[in-house]
């Protein structure tokens, strides 16, 4: 038995966001938003919040600033339940910041990156692949030193028997430089959105990059926001799987960690790729009902609650 379902590993930050913004940003020009929330960010600090919620036992490895920003963010992952002792604790760099300006299913966003984007696989304690059953890795693109020893993790936590899920995000470079070929066999569950996978393979469609991806996967999730999303597995035809549809959508921020956190909690379960993709899109709906990327998974009350008022949907925690 592991003493965890579930180890994210990457970067931790604060989010500020800012809701109802009466007009667009401009220099020099100062604009009213209607709404603040500062809460727990990050992509994969969200993903673990989420899937903690959801009731796998789960830990975090990530480095933070000793500040009270980074005290903010462990006391956010302990008050879901994470284990917040395998996070790394810097005096050379301030914790991460993001700020986020939401419009409605849309957003922009500006980092300050912090010790996020200097954590190595050298900083990491190794004990952590002896208690997990599975890794989940996020947002290699804001994560240079994680970035780089990507490969040296995946074959490291494969070796040790662990399964792996991996969601690379946004490269705010668009440079795209993942070298997919030797990336992509370590991973268990690849888990894009459909503009990602299409830059990072660098091709003219998604159809393309489906192609380009399809011998190297185990299973691979594409999702496609409020459309859906549509599963791939080696030797099986892909699935299109359409959305639970919110129609009074609070904020969309975190809602492909939510899917994330829906999937790979099913996953960690036994459940069939077919189960888990069902699961993550309707967690990824139930994520844009409230404010911030975790606000929805209060509790396993809560997400059971929201379930079966937005979406009419049945289900057991």
């Amino acid at each position: 038995m592991k003493k965890y379902d579930v180890v994210a590993i990457g970067e931790l930050n604060v989010d500020l966001i800012l809701n109802g913004i009466k007009g667009s940003v401009e220099i020099g020009k100062e604009i009213f938003a209607n709404d603040m929330l500062l809460t727990l960010g990050s992509s994969t600090a969200i993903f673990a919040a989420n899937v903690s919620s959801l009731g796998s036992k789960t830990a975090f490895v990530g480095m933070i600033g000793k500040d009270s920003f980074g005290q903010l963010v462990k006391d956010s992952l302990v008050s879901k339940g994470v284990s917040t002792d395998f996070i790394i604790e810097t005096e050379k760099y301030a914790t991460g910041v993001t700020v986020g300006m939401s419009y409605g299913e849309e957003r922009a966003m500006v980092t300050y990156q912090g010790p996020m984007d200097v954590m190595t696989f050298d900083d990491i304690d190794k004990s952590v692949f002896e208690q997990t059953k599975h890794i989940h890795i996020s947002s290699v693109f804001f994560q240079a030193g994680l970035k780089h020893d990507l490969v040296k993790i995946l074959k490291y936590a494969t070796e040790k028997g662990i399964t792996t899920s991996l969601d690379v995000q946004w490269d705010p470079s668009e440079k795209w430089d993942f070298d997919y070929n030797a990336i992509l066999p370590y991973v268990t569950v690849f888990m894009p959105n459909e503009t990602e996978i299409t830059l990072l393979t660098h091709s003219e469609s998604l159809d393309e990059a489906i192609e380009k991806v399809k011998p190297l996967i185990n299973i691979c999730v594409i999702k496609q926001g409020n459309k859906g999303s549509i599963l791939l597995q080696k030797g099986s035809e892909s699935v299109f799987l359409t959305s639970f549809l919110n129609t009074q959508v609070v904020d969309a921020i975190g809602a492909g960690d939510s899917f994330n956190s829906g999937f790979i909690y099913q996953f960690v379960k036994g459940g069939s790729p077919k189960e888990c993709q069902r699961f993550g899109n309707l967690m990824g709906a139930i994520n844009t009902t409230s404010a911030g990327g975790t606000g929805a998974f209060a509790s396993k009350e809560a997400v059971v609650q929201l379930a079966q008022e937005k979406f009419s949907q049945t289900i057991t925690l």
